[in-house]
């Protein structure tokens, strides 16, 4: 078995003890891996930024459990906040370098963050969690065009939404004025 495959196996199993007795959170970080992994393989990242991206899916929500535990509450900014500690200390016990380290942290305590997204790994993370969030959500169809049109800017996760979710991308003809 070779390095990535342990490193991210290790992860996973960690998280799913993380999350024990929460199936719900559990579920979400699998489905966001799933949807980040494949978004990254079509996008043809390289190894490193694969790793990088389906670690950064594995532990994003890291930091919803010491959000509710201080808080009671764990909204985005709060995940953010709690999150970067939470998943180095994983990541470390798992064997991921120091500088996969920081670029995971920085993942997690961004992935609110829809502005200024300064990496394909941070789009990919953000375009994937949405996916799951908004069926999750039961989001509305002019949520999820909106949503597309404002986030979404692979090709791989725009077609992934589009036909996901069923939404219409074309922009009705203005009448002829005669």
């Amino acid at each position: 078995m070779d390095n990535k495959i342990k490193l991210l196996d290790c992860l996973y199993k960690d998280m799913i003890a993380y999350f024990a007795g929460d199936p719900k959170r559990i579920q979400h970080f699998i489905k966001v891996h799933s949807f980040a992994k494949l978004i990254a393989q079509n996008e043809n990242l390289a190894d490193e930024q694969l790793l990088i991206v389906e670690a950064a899916a594995y532990v994003h929500d890291i930091g919803i459990k010491p959000a509710e535990q201080k808080h009671g509450k764990c909204n985005g900014k709060l995940q953010e906040q709690y999150g970067p500690p939470e998943a180095e200390t994983i990541l470390q016990a798992c064997g991921f370098s120091e500088q996969q380290i920081k670029r995971i942290s920085y993942l997690v305590g961004h992935h609110h963050t829809y502005t200024g997204i300064d990496g394909i790994d941070y789009q990919i993370l953000v375009e994937a969690d949405f996916l799951v969030n908004l069926y999750e959500d039961n989001c509305k169809k002019e949520t999820i065009q909106h949503t597309y049109q404002k986030i979404f800017k692979t090709k791989t996760g725009r077609s992934i939404c589009r036909t996901m979710f069923g939404i219409d991308i074309t922009v009705p003809k203005s009448p002829k004025i005669i």
